[in-house]
C-alpha cells in the first residue's frame, strides 16, 4: 500500500474541481492512510483556495502553479528534486508531460497516455469512457484493483452545518431546485421549475447563483412558500450549498456547477440534460436520475415535459 501519492493535473477551475471531487473521495477511500499530494502543473487549482475546505482531510498537500510538464528541457532533470512518491497518478494524456513526470522519483506510475503503454498497470479492458470523471476512475482502478467503491466522506464544517440548519430547520421535507447553468441553452425553463415545485407537497428550496438573482421576484411571486437560502447567507460558498443539500430529500438541477455540488451531498438527484451530453458531463451522484431532452424528441431543454420530471422526483422522495 503506497504511503505517498502524487496526483498530477494541468489546471482546475471551479467546474473542474467540482467534477473531480468524486475522484478525490474515491482516492482517499482507496488509500486511507496515504499522504496525497495534488499538483497543478500548468496553472491554478481551486483545491488551493476556493474548494480547499471541501478537500480538507482528503488531500494533504497542494502544489499550486507548479510550472511542471510543458517544456522539453524538463526531460533533462528531475522536476521535483528531493521528492519521491510511492505512486504517481498522471491524469492527463500529453506524451511530453507524461515523460517529464516519469522523471520524478517514484515506485509505481499510472497514466493513460499512449493507451497505458507508459503505465505500470492497466485498468480492466474496455473502451475509454467519454466522461472525465470516469476516465479518472479508470486510473484509480489501475492503481488499486478491487478497491473499495464507497467514497470517503467530505469534511463537515461545524459553523457551516449550523448555518445550514438555521436556514433549513429540521422537520419539513425539502426539495432543492437549481434552475441556473453556465449557459441559457442548458437551462430548463424557470417557469417549469416553478410549476414543478407547485405540484409537490414538499417545501421548495431554490438555489440561485450570483448571475440568477433576477429570478428571485419571479420565484417569490409564483411560490410564496419557497425558500432561497443562498440569498439569506452573507457569504455563500460551495460548502454551504452542499450542507444545505444534505438537508433535502431530493433535488432537481440542470447541467451546472450547482448540480455537481448537489451530487456531493449524496442525495437523490434528478439531472436534466439537453444540448450537452450526459455521458460526458453528468454529475457523479451516488443516486443519479438522468432525464434527456432527446428522449422526448428534441435537443432543447424545452423538450423535457414537467410530467416526466415530476414522475422521477416523486419516486426519489418515496
Amino acid at each position: 500500500m503506497p504511503e505517498t501519492i502524487l496526483v498530477y493535473v494541468g489546471i482546475d477551475a471551479v467546474g473542474d474541481g467540482l467534477i473531480k471531487l468524486p475522484f478525490v473521495r474515491a482516492l482517499r477511500a482507496a488509500f486511507p492512510a496515504a499522504r496525497i499530494t495534488w499538483m497543478a502543473g500548468k496553472g491554478h487549482t481551486v483545491f488551493a483556495d476556493t474548494l480547499a475546505p471541501l478537500v480538507e482531510g482528503l488531500i494533504d498537500e497542494v502544489l499550486d502553479e507548479a510550472n511542471i510538464g510543458s517544456r522539453a528541457a524538463e526531460l533533462l532533470r528531475n522536476p521535483l528534486p528531493g521528492r519521491r512518491f510511492d505512486l504517481i497518478i498522471d491524469t492527463q494524456r500529453r506524451l511530453l508531460t507524461t515523460l517529464i513526470l516519469k522523471r520524478i522519483r517514484h515506485g509505481r506510475f499510472i497514466s493513460a497516455t499512449a493507451g497505458f503503454r507508459l503505465s505500470d498497470a492497466r485498468p480492466p479492458e474496455g473502451e475509454r469512457p467519454a466522461a472525465m470523471i470516469a476516465q479518472m476512475m479508470r486510473l484509480l482502478d489501475a492503481a488499486q484493483p478491487g478497491r473499495d467503491h464507497h467514497p470517503a466522506a467530505l469534511r463537515r464544517d461545524a459553523a457551516t452545518e449550523a448555518l445550514a440548519e438555521r436556514l433549513l430547520p429540521a422537520g419539513p421535507v425539502y426539495v432543492g431546485f437549481a434552475p441556473g447553468a453556465g449557459g441559457k441553452h442548458k437551462c430548463w425553463p424557470l417557469e417549469r421549475f416553478c410549476q414543478l415545485a407547485q405540484s409537490i407537497s414538499a417545501i421548495p428550496v431554490f438555489l440561485l447563483g450570483p448571475a440568477e438573482t433576477d429570478w428571485v421576484e419571479t420565484i417569490r411571486a409564483a411560490l410564496p412558500q419557497a425558500l432561497l437560502p443562498l440569498q439569506q447567507a452573507e457569504k455563500p460558498t460551495p460548502m454551504l450549498t452542499i450542507a444545505l443539500a444534505r438537508r433535502m430529500g431530493a433535488a432537481v438541477a440542470n447541467d451546472s456547477g450547482t448540480g455537481h455540488m448537489l451530487a456531493c451531498a449524496d442525495i437523490p438527484l434528478v439531472s436534466l440534460f439537453g444540448p450537452t451530453p450526459p455521458a460526458k458531463f453528468a454529475p457523479g451522484a451516488a443516486r443519479l436520475h438522468l432525464i434527456r431532452a432527446q428522449d422526448f424528441g428534441g435537443d432543447a431543454m424545452t423538450a423535457i415535459p414537467i410530467t416526466a420530471v415530476k414522475q422521477v422526483l416523486i419516486k426519489c422522495l418515496l
